[in-house]
């Protein structure tokens, strides 16, 4: 969800009360179970960007993925260091070199500069960005094309609305986070079509790439302020794509009892946040198969393309909307039909999904 270049975060924008146990820039980073056995390991560094650890969204399921792929190669080492500011993202990254790390996973779009100038610098290092695509050819991009499942979960959105009205909103008006309102606009405009109804969207127009935003990944309470007034406009069911700051919305929606939902993005929201009560389903980015399949392909002595490099999309399980859950009730058979054959029609170029923020090849 965050960004491509150029986008300054002010260095007091700092991951606050979210990460957990993230080593800061000049602190001995993270080891996961480092126990020597001789042997060469290799070895698997992530640097997170502001968001840190447990942002409950990328630097999370990047993190996920470094942890799995060393279930599956326990030859592989792993750890990572927690940006606490942009200023750190060179920093960290440099550390990383100078460490000899195999693998440098650099995670969120907002790190493209600083990864762009180090692998520049640094040749022969293999680097990997998620949500990102640079020119330097040594450093392998994992991209997820989410407005086509965020299509699924607009249209889902339209046919659950009792007030008809949907919202969303977003924490910078960047490429990783309006893709997923792109799409989210659109299945609803779909729905509408399909029906002959007139939902309305709430906090994002596609059509200008206007809409509401918290200018924050982190503070709930932005998140709270801005959803609140989406409720208090009508909306009844609202998708969040703000990292930390949309628990905002979901704590104050499990408080609302049941006058509105929420729609999470990137990680399953009831497995990785405490309001599944309130969640709707979760557009999720299967950041953790990407990043697993990537080191343990490194790890096999593979060379990692970073052309293509790897863009998720529904066809190949790289987007998805999650389950249900709490919700799966509730959701009429037809409308979970209806959700699934989009899905099946996506998959099959039937329904061609579009984002001026979709991942370039």
């Amino acid at each position: 969800m965050r960004s491509v270049r150029g986008m300054r975060i002010a260095s007091a924008f700092v991951a606050g009360g979210l990460v957990l146990g993230a080593a800061a820039c000049g602190e001995a980073p993270e080891d996961d179970n480092n126990a020597g056995t001789g042997g060469k390991k290799y070895s698997a560094c992530m640097v997170t960007d502001v968001g840190g650890i447990d942002d409950k969204s990328f630097n999370t399921s990047a993190w996920k993925g470094l942890q799995e792929a060393k279930k599956e190669n326990d030859n592989i080492d792993i750890k990572y260091v927690a940006s606490k500011a942009e200023a750190d993202y060179e920093v960290n990254l440099t550390g990383y070199v100078n460490q000899k790390c195999d693998f440098i996973l650099a995670v969120g779009g907002l790190m493209g500069d600083a990864t762009g100038k180090i692998a520049k610098a640094n040749p022969n290092q293999q680097f990997a960005i998620v949500d990102a695509k640079l020119p330097e050819t040594n450093v392998y991009p994992m991209q997820f094309d989410t407005a086509q499942a965020a299509f699924q979960a607009g249209y889902l959105a339209a046919g659950m609305s009792k007030t008809g009205k949907v919202g969303t909103y977003g924490g910078l008006p960047i490429p990783p986070v309006t893709i997923f309102m792109d799409g989210y606009a659109d299945g609803v405009a779909y729905y509408n079509k399909a029906k002959g109804k007139n939902v309305q969207v709430l906090g994002w127009d596609k059509a200008t790439q206007k809409g509401s935003f918290t200018n924050d990944f982190q503070k709930q309470d932005e998140g709270k302020k801005v959803s609140d007034a989406l409720v208090a406009q009508g909306a009844d069911i609202i998708m969040p794509v703000a990292g930390g700051a949309g628990l905002g919305t979901t704590s104050a929606a499990k408080a609302s009892g049941g006058k509105y939902s929420v729609i999470w993005v990137d990680v399953d929201g009831c497995e990785s946040t405490p309001d599944c009560s309130a969640l709707l389903t979760t557009v999720v980015k299967n950041i953790p198969d990407a990043v697993k399949e990537a080191v343990l392909k490194a790890a096999g002595g593979e060379k990692l393309q970073a052309t293509p490099g790897f863009v998720g999309n529904l066809a190949n399980n790289g987007v998805s909307i999650a389950p249900y859950h709490e919700f799966d009730s509730k959701v009429p058979a037809e409308l979970k039909a209806e959700v699934e054959k989009i899905k099946a029609d996506i998959a099959a170029g039937t329904i061609t999904v579009t984002s001026k923020a979709q991942p370039t090849k």
